[in-house]
């Protein structure tokens, strides 16, 4: 009986020991979109974004002393650091030609930083980010693209030279989900629904968006969902495995509602090409995330409403997302 209690004590405090280191440490995540993991080769063609945030509570003092003063960012929670650099791609539909498509979305490049606050409470997450970057040749677009078509052995997109021209972006961004949980505590299976509100002010979008995901799964409270690049129903960077494994199977649905979109709507100059852009655009997803010890692995498939006028069918793309802490 004393033997059963004292390894009973040992295993306890091991877990003890270990929720406290990884508590101690940040999280690393690679994100990539591509319509290729869908079949198609359109619009969206690819995302990119590497991102590290930082563990809880290790936070800058002037970003801390600047948090108190952000709408939305509870005094009681734990405050955490991002940091990302992310390369987006768009295309009209015909690539093969080098003239310009009037009815098609034009051909542009996102490069940009960020720097974010997150601020987690048990049951609500909250983000301010702030992306600056550059759209335009600059950005690398073509370069990129083709030079990936180039070793997979797949045609170049030949209307780069009528992409949108160089332009200094930003976006200022804000995010809240909602965490609400029901798990088995024996088991760990459990079931929620993460509704989430956002919006997003700049020259590269400015839109108001809101939605919800449904998980079901083990070990949810690991995190608030898949991660994704943003515009997104959105998930968290972090995770906190309470143990060597987990798994979640997750639904979505969430709208925008777009003042601009300067990947649509072209230059804020008006010296671009551009389309006319939808007002409303919608968000479907489905996917699947599991943990094995320290990483995490997310896949999401997309399916996003026609955007602009004259676009035949809806979006779909697929999203992979590898987190490590370390």
């Amino acid at each position: 009986m004393v033997k059963r209690s004292f390894m009973a004590a040992t295993l306890l405090l091991s877990s003890t020991v270990a929720i406290a280191q990884q508590t101690r440490e940040g999280t690393f995540t690679v994100l990539m979109e591509n319509d290729k993991f869908t079949g198609t080769d359109q619009h969206y063609t690819n995302g990119l974004q590497i991102g590290y945030l930082t563990a809880k509570d290790d936070v800058p003092n002037w970003l801390r002393t600047g948090a108190r003063y952000l709408p939305g960012v509870q005094e009681s929670a734990a405050l955490r650091t991002g940091y990302v650099i992310g390369h987006s791609i768009f295309t009209p539909q015909d690539t093969a030609t080098t003239a310009p498509v009037p009815t098609e979305r034009p051909y542009a490049g996102w490069l940009y930083g960020g720097l974010a606050l997150v601020a987690e409470t048990e049951n609500r997450l909250d983000t301010w980010e702030l992306d600056l970057g550059i759209v335009g040749p600059s950005a690398r677009g073509e370069e990129v693209q083709n030079g990936f078509h180039s070793i997979i052995g797949v045609d170049e997109a030949n209307g780069w030279d009528n992409q949108l021209h160089d332009e200094f972006g930003y976006a200022l961004i804000y995010e809240r989900k909602w965490r609400n949980l029901w798990e088995h505590r024996r088991s760990g299976f459990g079931v929620d629904i993460t509704p989430y509100v956002g919006g997003s002010l700049g020259n590269v979008g400015t839109y108001l968006d809101v939605g919800a995901t449904l998980r079901i799964g083990n070990d949810l409270p690991n995190d608030f969902g898949a991660p994704r690049i943003r515009p997104s129903l959105p998930g968290s960077n972090f995770f906190l495995p309470r143990d060597n494994f987990g798994w979640y199977l997750f639904v979505g649905a969430g709208g925008r509602a777009v003042a601009y979109n300067i990947f649509l709507d072209g230059n804020t100059d008006g010296d671009s090409a551009g389309v006319d852009r939808k007002p409303l655009v919608a968000d479907l997803q489905a996917g699947f995330v599991t943990n094995i010890g320290w990483a995490r692995l997310a896949y999401t498939y997309v399916l996003r409403t026609r955007e602009f006028d004259g676009q035949d069918k809806p979006d779909r793309f697929g999203s992979i997302g590898l987190s490590v802490k370390f």
